[in-house]
C-alpha cells in the first residue's frame, strides 16, 4: 500500500475539490477519524475556497461540517503529486462532461489524471472511480498505468464507487445513504480492494446498504440509475401535457400512481423539467453506450426520455407567451428561482436558463432572482450577440424582482418562494397580473382568490 503518515491508519486521496470530492470526503474524515484525507485540485481558487469561510459550492451543512474536521484528518491542496503518493487510496472525483462535438463523455481529464497517478505511484495503491463514467473506463485506466507506471512492482487496482449524490442534500445522502455500490475485478486482488474500501465505510454505514458487484455492473449501475429517475420525470411531464389539454389533475394523477407499490411516488413531481449536470449527461451517455453495440432501438428509447425534457421546456416557455395574449414584448417578468433545483447554487443545464432564452427572444424584460446564485453567473448564460443584456436585471429580493412585473414565472422550488406575502406582492404589479407555477409548489386556489390569473403545470386553468 501507500505512504500512510504518522498515526493514520490509512491515507486517502480524493483528486477533484467540486461537488463530489469535497463533500464525499468531508463526511468520510467526520466518520474517520483514524484516516487521512486529502482533497487536491489544480484550481487555485477552488481550494483557497474549500480553505476559506465561504465554500466554493452550497449545500445545507456542509461549512460547519468541513470546520469539524479540517486541519485534523482533512486537507485540501493543489499539491497533486504529493498527496497521490502519499495514499493508499486514490479517489478520482474530477468532471467528466458530455464532448462539445460528437458523443460520449469527455475523458481528458481522466486520462490526466490516470497519468499523475501512475507517475506518482512508487507504492501499490487502490484507484476508485467516484465520477460518472462509461462502462469498462477501468479498462483504459488500467491500460494507461501499465503504459506509464515507473516500477513493475506497483500494483494500481481499480474499483468503481459511483455517488449517488443529489445537490442540495449530498451531506444527508452521503451520511445515510440507500446505498453504497463498489464494484471490482472477480480476482483475489480486486476482491481484497474491494474489501478494504468496504471497510471505510462501514465506520458509519449498515453492511446491509453496501452493495458489491463486479466492476462493469458497479460503472453501467449509476448511469442505469439516473436513466430511471430521468425518465420518471419525463414519464410524468408527458402527463402533465395530457392533463392540461383534458382537464385532469397532475398532482391528483400523482396520487393514484404513487400509491401503486410497483411504482412508488418519487420522482412524480411535474415540474418545467429537469437539469442539473447528472440527468442529461448520463442520458447521452447511456445513448452512446447503446449505439456503440449497435442497439438502435434501445438508444432511440433513452433519446426520446430527452426529448421529453426538451419539449417540456419549451412548451412551458411557450404557454407564458400564450397565456400573455401571445406577446410578451417589452412586458416585465419576475423570474423566481435560476438554480436547476432549491438548496444548491448550481445553474448547469437548468430549465430556468432554456426558459428565460425563450422570453428574451419574444422580447421580455427579465428581472431575476434566486438566493443562491450570483448575478455573474446569471449573466454567464446571456452572453450570445443575440441577447440584450439591458433586458436582464438580477435582483436582491424576491419582491422587489415583482415590482411593476406583468408575471411571476416560478422555475425552482425554493421553499422561500413559498413564504412569501402574494398579496403585497400582486399590489405592486402591473394588471392583469399572472403566476406561472413551474414547479407546482404554491396554493393556486389561494392565489386565484387574490386576482391572479395562474397557469400551473399539468393543471387545467378552468378547473383550478
Amino acid at each position: 500500500m501507500g505512504d500512510s503518515q504518522n498515526h493514520y491508519e490509512m491515507t486517502i486521496c480524493f483528486v477533484g475539490a467540486g461537488y463530489v470530492g469535497g463533500p464525499t470526503a468531508s463526511v468520510m474524515a467526520k466518520y474517520c477519524p483514524q484516516y487521512k484525507f486529502h482533497v487536491v485540485d489544480l484550481d487555485q481558487r477552488r481550494i483557497d475556497g474549500w480553505n476559506s469561510g465561504e465554500l466554493p459550492i452550497y449545500e445545507p451543512n456542509l461549512q460547519e461540517l468541513v470546520e469539524s474536521v479540517r486541519g485534523k484528518n482533512l486537507f485540501f491542496s493543489t499539491d497533486v503529486s504529493r498527496a497521490i503518493h502519499e495514499s493508499d487510496i486514490v479517489m478520482v472525483a474530477v468532471n467528466t462532461p458530455n464532448k462539445h462535438s460528437g458523443a460520449g463523455y469527455d475523458l481528458a481529464a481522466y486520462e490526466s489524471v490516470a497519468r499523475a497517478i501512475a507517475n506518482s505511484s512508487t507504492t501499490s495503491k487502490i484507484i476508485v472511480e467516484k465520477s460518472t463514467v462509461p462502462v469498462r473506463t477501468a479498462e483504459r485506466m488500467r491500460f494507461i498505468f501499465e503504459s506509464n507506471k515507473r516500477r513493475p512492482e506497483v500494483q494500481l487496482e481499480v474499483l468503481s464507487n459511483p455517488e449517488f449524490l443529489a445537490e442540495g442534500t449530498a451531506v444527508q445522502n452521503l451520511e445515510d445513504p440507500d446505498r453504497v455500490l463498489i464494484g471490482g475485478l472477480q480476482t483475489p486482488e480486486g476482491k481484497k480492494a474491494v474489501e478494504t474500501l468496504a471497510k471505510c465505510y462501514s465506520n458509519w454505514v449498515s453492511p446491509s446498504r453496501i452493495i458489491t458487484t463486479n466492476l462493469w455492473s458497479a460503472e453501467l449501475g449509476k448511469l442505469a440509475s439516473n436513466a430511471f429517475l430521468a425518465q420518471r420525470v419525463s414519464s410524468i411531464n408527458s402527463m402533465s401535457a395530457l392533463c392540461e389539454a383534458s382537464g385532469a389533475n397532475v398532482d391528483e394523477l400523482k396520487k393514484v400512481l404513487g400509491s401503486d407499490p410497483r411504482i412508488g411516488s418519487g420522482f412524480l413531481n411535474a415540474s418545467v423539467g429537469f437539469g442539473g449536470s447528472c440527468l442529461e449527461k448520463d442520458l447521452l451517455g447511456l445513448v452512446y453506450l447503446c449505439e456503440g453495440y449497435h442497439l438502435k432501438e434501445v438508444a432511440d428509447y433513452w433519446r426520446a426520455v430527452l426529448n421529453i425534457n426538451e419539449y417540456q421546456k419549451t412548451r412551458f416557455a411557450r404557454g407564458v407567451v400564450n397565456s400573455m395574449f401571445d406577446n410578451v414584448k417589452g412586458k416585465n417578468i419576475a423570474i423566481y428561482g435560476f438554480a436547476f433545483k432549491k438548496n444548491t447554487g448550481d445553474t448547469r443545464l437548468s430549465p430556468a436558463i432554456d426558459v428565460c432564452r425563450y422570453l428574451l427572444r419574444e422580447g421580455a424584460n427579465l428581472y431575476i432572482y434566486d438566493p443562491k446564485v450570483p448575478a455573474v453567473e446569471v449573466m454567464r448564460e446571456f452572453t450570445a450577440p443575440e441577447f440584450n443584456q439591458d433586458r436582464i436585471h438580477v435582483e436582491k429580493s424576491a419582491y422587489t424582482a415583482a415590482q411593476e412585473a406583468h408575471a411571476i414565472v416560478i422555475l425552482t422550488e425554493w421553499d422561500e418562494f413559498k413564504k412569501l406575502d402574494y398579496e403585497r406582492i400582486q399590489k405592486t404589479m402591473k394588471k392583469p397580473s399572472f403566476v406561472f407555477d413551474g414547479r407546482n409548489i404554491l396554493d393556486h386556489q389561494t392565489l386565484k382568490g387574490m386576482g391572479y390569473n395562474v397557469v400551473a403545470i399539468g393543471k387545467n386553468i378552468d378547473e383550478l
